[in-house]
């Protein structure tokens, strides 16, 4: 499909000529393979047969990496889940879905874009719990889904036939799931290699029984010799190796995102052709690190004897490479850190460790190493990253015109409200002071009084009187503070609010250190989660980011208001300062 033809069908299903229709999914699932229900023909016949049945007009829809003459076509487990959760603002939790055109699908049904969508069995819509609530809320909210193999009642009974249906496709996937795990870890401790062995021997299908590679392994027993005897680099080893025909064994390039989305899976996975690629100093490292080719395996931990492969070199001969390996370990220490933007400013959000940037191909990364049991999955991102996050909200912190006439009208509205208040303040604080002027006068004209018919001991009168100094000494500062009238601060929010939306244009520089700039000045800190962003506005900008003074009460919410007149001050000063510094560069 063209991109005009994609076009023209992404615009017919905005303005609704599909919201009568049904579209059907289908899936192969990874986790039972022999299972006929994974058969992808087998699924859309029989959804297109209940379709037939029950009338329902299915959808003419083809939309590359989607779905063809409406049906949707995936290769995917629907057991797996992301267990990251990212709480929002506004009580909301976000959660990843794995499985991409399902994503897509659920998108569009609660768009209202089909009427609905036909499942063959609950099992092929979903096998877990967070899938199966998207579901459900999908239904609620009026769309309709069929199954070719279940129908559900719309009372109680039927609700509790869905729920047994949700709870035995997850609890399929988990006995299988634990069959297959204990299977894999018994043969482990009898010493089977039940994965794919490393290169230098031969995968002939079974895991009880790997080879040596007649080509690969004497020239790897040749590599660990060189290693051990002679002084000679990786670099070096590796060349040595490519001039002597040593190469990888053939390996499928990944899959490119279309082709993992097309139709026909399978098939483009099968036409991407394997390719034998050169050994790399790096892959000489890997290879004469790995203990696997002393005749051991490891499992739980540990490293135990094989009974599926031979060994390749001695225990004498790889514990010699190992101490040559480290004798020549160094580590790089810099004593000025690398001058790159944002350095100290992005944080995990679960673990709190720092994002450090590098540099790689003349483009900066971020990189963390995140506690070992971090859940954080989003361990590199680039600086562009980064930059188009911020960007979207940069935007959206100043005010618009409708918000700005908001501020205006509520300060106006309050000024006498808040100037009442403010001066009934002032004359409690006024008569509190006289109180304790009064109090140290009668301490200090009756001190002998009050010790001899023993209402104090010295030590109560002396605190006394240093408590009742304290008191009036606070009352006299906060009287010598600046008082800010509502208008004022109403003036500051609007100057502020200009000052940002000022930074929107300058932050699109393509100097780095601008942006840098501009970020250090708006927030305090930037935190990863997964595939988003969280940002800490600084204290004189989170109410621009939360909009507190715009949507609050006005007899309440003003008060806070005027008093982060100091924040919204100290905040306009760093982006003018910020500004002047981006314009005189």
């Amino acid at each position: 499909m063209t991109e005009k033809n994609e076009a023209q069908t992404l615009k017919a299903l905005n303005a609704g000529a599909f919201r009568n229709q049904y579209i059907i999914y289908t899936r192969k699932s990874t986790d039972d393979a022999d299972n006929q229900k994974n058969s992808i023909k087998y699924q859309r016949d029989e959804n297109q047969r209940f379709a037939q049945r029950s009338n329902l007009p299915v959808v003419a829809l083809t939309l590359e990496g989607f779905c063809t003459a409406g049906v949707v076509s995936e290769h995917h487990s629907g057991f797996k889940e992301d267990p990251t959760l990212i709480f929002g603002k506004d009580n909301t939790v976000q959660y990843r879905v794995e499985r991409p055109k399902f994503h897509r699908l659920v998108h569009w049904l609660g768009s209202g874009y089909f009427k609905g969508a036909i499942f063959l069995c609950w099992d092929r819509a979903s096998r877990n719990k967070a899938d199966d609530t998207i579901l459900r809320k999908l239904m609620k909210g009026g769309s309709d889904i069929r199954f070719a193999f279940a129908q559900y009642d719309k009372t109680s009974s039927g609700e509790l036939h869905m729920d047994i249906d949700g709870m035995f496709s997850e609890h399929y996937s988990r006995v299988t799931r634990e069959k297959v795990t204990l299977v894999m870890r018994e043969k482990l401790r009898q010493g089977v290699w039940v994965y794919k062995a490393p290169v230098g021997y031969l995968n002939t299908g079974t895991s009880e029984r790997k080879p040596f590679d007649p080509e690969r392994a004497p020239i790897l027993r040749q590599l660990f010799e060189k290693m051990a005897n002679e002084d000679v680099s990786l670099a070096a080893l590796a060349r040595w190796a490519n001039s002597i025909g040593f190469c990888m064994p053939p390996m499928r390039r990944r899959r490119t995102l279309a082709e993992f989305l097309s139709e026909d899976g399978d098939e483009a996975r099968l036409s991407i052709v394997p390719v034998s690629r050169p050994l790399t100093a790096n892959g000489v490292h890997q290879l004469l690190t790995n203990r696997f080719y002393t005749g051991r395996i490891l499992t739980e931990g540990k490293w135990i004897s094989s009974s599926s492969h031979e060994a390749l070199v001695s225990d004498e001969l790889f514990e010699r490479v190992q101490r040559k390996l480290r004798s020549r370990r160094q580590s790089a220490h810099y004593e000025i850190a690398l001058d790159l933007p944002l350095r100290g400013m992005i944080r995990c959000g679960l673990c709190r460790r720092l994002y450090t940037p590098y540099t790689q191909k003349n483009s900066t990364y971020y990189g963390a190493r995140c506690h070992p049991h971090c859940g954080n999955l989003k361990k590199n991102f680039s600086f562009a990253y980064v930059v188009n996050q911020i960007r979207q909200v940069l935007a959206q912190l100043s005010l618009t015109a409708t918000e700005v006439a908001t501020v205006e009208a509520r300060a106006a509205s309050n000024i006498d409200l808040f100037d009442q208040s403010r001066q009934e303040a002032l004359e409690i604080a006024e008569r509190r002071k006289k109180k304790i002027r009064e109090d140290l006068c009668y301490v200090a004209a009756n001190r002998l009084t009050l010790l001899t018919t023993g209402a104090y001991t010295p030590e109560a009168l002396v605190a006394e009187s240093e408590k009742l100094d304290e008191e009036l000494k606070a009352l006299t500062e906060a009287e010598k503070a600046p008082s800010v009238s509502a208008a004022e601060a109403a003036r500051e929010v609007q100057t502020l609010s200009e000052l940002l939306k000022k930074l929107v244009p300058l932050y699109d520089s393509p100097v780095p250190e601008h942006k840098d700039r501009i970020v250090r000045a708006v927030f305090s800190e930037l935190t990863v989660t997964g595939y988003s962003l969280q940002y800490q506005c600084k204290m004189g900008i989170r109410f621009f980011d939360q909009r507190s003074f715009v949507v609050g009460a006005p007899t309440t919410r003003l008060p806070e208001f005027v008093s982060q007149y100091d924040t919204f001050c100290e905040s306009a000063n760093e982006i003018r300062d910020c500004i002047a510094d981006i314009e005189h560069d």
